[in-house]
């Protein structure tokens, strides 16, 4: 899912850096990657596998998302504590829950901090598995800082064991190299969610297949949007609604391998130059402004004007569904403009884990394993990681159908959104350029602040949070 931006370490290790007051231990980190303590700590441990497992595992996380999936799909759970802290399992091993929260980077912060230490620790107190977002995976499975162990390392072969995976996410979750060093359960192909009343009121119809054909490709959209605002109606509540979809296209990272410039691609000039044309003519709410906010969450309301939104799986679970105040029924998925991708949770066996053997079963449950998958998928509403099960979910309406949807089977519209997302190539700078992008042109896009001085602000700010970042280039 995603959060705010996040301040992050030295780029010697993840090539981001850590807020000052954590300048040491960015140093401190740097030192212990230069002298190999991380690459070391532990050492690989495909001959460690059929050693004595520790008797605590500690898992780094940022919600109870996860722990739920396990909890769900692991065999060997036998019962959480009320406060959701420690898992304990049929074997007497228990799982720590270390929960920090992504925002302001605390999350990061404390897993790095964690990190520097992970050669030291005590057995019981190493990291064993560790959870990254597609925003940041790039920075641990960095292949010298070697935080997150290939999975063949456990025993896991990418090629068998995770065959069914959608391939992008195997990319998502590989270093440089091609050595896939994460497992998620999850694939986040985005959806056009829309009011199905509006949609009467303006169209004639709520049918998913009929507003799709309003709504399938930019320009149509454009069209509709005017037709919207005619009847009184917004298109979308904010123009930080489509930027996923432009940034998903991209062509090229935002700063490429070993270099320090940042490389603005003309999709995001597209994004800038099209919402303000947007926002202009009212296709927008212009009280809406940018994401995750009190005004944003409103407008998922009953009250609201707002027709639809971009939103993946999660978002309808966790973010849309929480905000409206109607009935079940009032929502519907259909195609969305564009293909794209918004998210994902992945998980790492951390480098020194005296765990290896209860990691492994963890990943493979939650991550491999069919038939689990299609448990959260319909338990929780998640679009899991498996082709060939998400296939047969877009088909079983009877088992699939949602009913915040109005008994829709909204995996028959992701299955195909899935099968044709291309992940934009990535970067450990995406998280400052996304977040920043987004804030220093949201002010020229409510008229505070003019063009150019955006692109200043931009500029300023990128090397404020990255000092190492000697240019920024904009397309001609």
């Amino acid at each position: 899912m995603y959060h705010r931006e996040y301040k992050t370490i030295n780029k010697m290790i993840f090539k981001e850096e850590l807020s000052m007051k954590k300048k040491m231990v960015s140093i401190l980190l740097t030192a212990a990657i230069i002298a190999g303590t991380l690459a070391g700590c532990g050492g690989k441990t495909t001959e460690a596998v059929n050693e004595e497992e520790g008797k605590v595992i500690n898992i780094y996380c940022w919600n109870n998302e996860f722990r739920e999936r396990v909890e769900a799909v692991y065999p060997e759970v036998k019962e959480t504590s009320a406060d959701g802290t420690v898992t304990t399992l049929n074997d007497g091993t228990e799982i720590h829950w270390i929960v920090n929260p992504n925002q302001d980077g605390v999350y990061q912060q404390k897993l790095d901090e964690a990190l520097l230490n992970q050669a030291d620790a005590a057995a019981d107190d190493k990291i064993d598995i560790f959870l990254s977002e597609t925003d940041y995976v790039n920075k641990y499975t960095d292949a010298d800082a070697d935080v997150a162990m290939p999975l063949a390392d456990l025993g896991i072969d990418p090629d068998t064991d995770l065959a069914d995976q959608y391939s992008f996410t195997k990319v998502t979750a590989s270093d440089v190299n091609g050595v896939q060093r994460g497992s998620t359960w999850q694939c986040c192909p985005g959806l056009l969610v829309y009011r199905r009343d509006i949609a009467m009121d303006v169209f004639g119809t709520d049918d998913p297949e009929a507003v799709g054909e309003k709504v399938k490709d930019w320009d149509t959209l454009k069209a509709t949007a005017a037709e919207l605002k005619a009847k009184g109606y917004y298109t979308f509540a904010s123009y930080a609604d489509t930027f996923r979809l432009y940034g998903n296209s991209i062509e090229k990272p935002w700063v490429s391998s070993g270099e320090t410039v940042i490389k603005v691609d003309q999709k995001i000039m597209n994004w800038i130059n099209d919402s303000k044309e947007w926002l202009d003519a009212g296709y927008f709410d212009k009280n809406v402004k940018g994401q995750w906010n009190a005004d944003w969450n409103q407008a998922m309301g009953s009250a609201s004007k707002v027709f639809a939104f971009l939103f993946p799986a999660w978002g309808i679970d966790f973010t849309l569904s929480p905000n409206w105040d109607g009935g079940d029924g009032a929502w519907a998925v259909t195609n969305p403009p564009q293909e794209y991708n918004w998210g994902g949770s992945y998980v790492h066996a951390c480098t020194g884990t005296d765990n290896p053997q209860h990691v492994k079963e963890i990943i493979l449950a939650v991550t491999a394993d069919k038939d689990n998958l299609l448990k959260i998928s319909r338990d929780y509403t998640d679009f899991t990681n498996t082709q060939s099960g998400m296939q047969e979910a877009a088909a079983d309406d009877k088992n699939f159908s949602s009913e915040f949807l109005g008994g829709q089977n909204a995996f028959k519209y992701f299955a195909p959104v899935a099968e044709n997302i291309v992940i934009a190539p990535l970067s450990s700078y995406d998280q400052g350029c996304v977040e920043l992008i987004q804030n220093t042109f949201g002010d020229y896009l409510q008229n505070q602040i003019d063009f150019d001085k955006a692109k200043a602000n931009f500029e300023t700010a990128i090397k404020e949070r990255y000092p190492e970042i000697t240019e920024i280039q904009w397309p001609e």
